[in-house]
């Protein structure tokens, strides 16, 4: 892999601003120079747009977007792209294809692409697989951690923008020690667990309003919930109008991998073989480096705590989608939606790309989900960059949110 990307910068989509970010770190740790894509803007959606048709989804339109910006901002000869990819029923699949063929009918075929499958639960990146891997999963576990951290503190911060700054620095600190060459294994956990030590003790620092706020658990396609360009920055708007939310991450869909891995090694008779032992070894480890990195600040995240296996959202997804047929984001969209009701939120929202099937599916199983868990609301926001009403939309669905917290309150006492 080095020889192919010999003198270029592996640029890394923003499928989450945060992950991104550290996963670049990741490569950097290998030896490899690599940047998370520039934050969007109007020139990625122009880009993006005179290479697609409309009928993709909006994330492949931004990502397609942000690396036309990447080849005409920094050349053709010097710029690389990672675009991981997936099997199942979500259109996720069909980006790298689209990319290769764009970059090879626009002229630019020389570009490499990194594009390791969710259908060997993302082992395939090269030489360096194994120490890209664990120190990619510590990198996405730290991020999804910061991330948590912000949104659980910003809504209550005394001083407006002082999480922000927090959450920015301590994301630097970290990818400082991610990105280290001169630390094994071991010690760059050792290293990293202490750094997040020291982050919870900055956030731990941050002056808070005594206020209660409902919780809006957010759910949906994974990178349209997480990147903030592509969703017009939804979160920051619930928070706005008086909301706090508690947004799935990037780990419960490597969990998910994981597990699907495993159970397609079973199906095609590998029970006893040694890439069942592996495959089951690294889901093992990768909970145990989980454990070990958010541990340092789980006393800051007291009742928003992540599932402690993916089968815990599975099993809740399992009367409305079951995960033996139903395939990727649904399960999880529907399942962790269920499980947030059941941590204390006061409403869901479902971020997804306009006409998403996962989204679309999801959205006929939610009233029957809401009427279940004691009439939750439960709103899909759908996004494709020409939204106008978003403030309308959230300021009725927060009135929702409140109201459904007080008749909790009252259930509840």
């Amino acid at each position: 892999m080095h020889r192919r990307l010999q003198g270029r910068t592996l640029f890394v989509p923003r499928m989450t601003d945060e992950g991104a970010v550290a996963f670049a770190a990741a490569f950097r740790s290998i030896g490899i120079p690599s940047e998370a894509t520039p934050f969007s803007d109007e020139r990625t959606i122009k880009l993006g747009s005179r290479y697609t048709s409309g009928e993709e989804c909006y994330p492949e339109k931004i990502t397609l977007g942000d690396f036309m910006r990447c080849i005409e901002d920094y050349g053709m000869d010097k710029v690389a792209f990672f675009m991981p990819t997936a099997g199942g029923p979500c259109r996720f699949g069909q980006y790298r294809p689209l990319l290769s063929k764009t970059l090879e009918q626009a002229g630019f075929g020389s570009i490499p692409l990194v594009a390791p499958s969710s259908a060997n639960s993302y082992d395939g990146l090269g030489e360096h697989s194994g120490e890209l891997q664990r120190t990619g999963w510590r990198a996405l576990v730290a991020s999804d951690t910061i991330r948590s951290l912000r949104l659980r503190f910003r809504p209550y911060e005394v001083h407006k923008g002082e999480t922000d700054r927090i959450a920015d620095e301590s994301l630097a600190e970290i990818c400082r020690i991610i990105e280290r060459q001169d630390l094994s294994q071991k010690e760059k956990l050792a290293a990293m667990v202490q750094g997040m030590r020291k982050i919870g003790e900055r956030f731990a620092g941050i002056p808070l309003k005594n206020e209660t706020r409902p919780l809006i658990g957010v759910v949906g396609e994974i990178y349209c919930r997480l990147a903030t360009f592509s969703n017009e920055d939804l979160v920051r708007k619930f928070e706005e109008y008086g909301g706090e939310c508690w947004l799935s991450g990037v780990t419960e869909w490597i969990f998910y991998t994981n597990r699907d891995q495993i159970q397609e090694l079973i199906r095609n008779g590998h029970r006893f073989s040694r890439q069942l032992l592996m495959a089951r070894l690294k889901n093992h480890v990768q909970t145990r480096d989980e454990h070990k990195l958010v541990e340092p600040v789980r006393h800051l995240l007291q009742g928003r705590e992540e599932p402690a296996d993916v089968r815990e959202v599975l099993a809740r997804s399992m009367p409305y989608l079951p995960f033996t047929g139903a395939l990727g984001e649904m399960v999880l969209s529907v399942g962790k939606a269920i499980y947030l009701h059941d941590k204390g939120a006061c409403g869901i929202a479902d971020i997804s790309p306009f006409s998403c099937m996962n989204g679309i599916v999801c959205e006929a199983v939610y009233p029957k989900v809401s009427a279940d868990h004691h009439g939750i609301p439960i709103r899909a926001f759908y996004f494709d960059g020409t939204q106008k009403m978003v403030d309308q939309e959230v300021d009725i669905f927060m009135e929702l949110a409140r109201n459904y917290q007080r008749k909790r309150r009252f259930s509840e006492a």
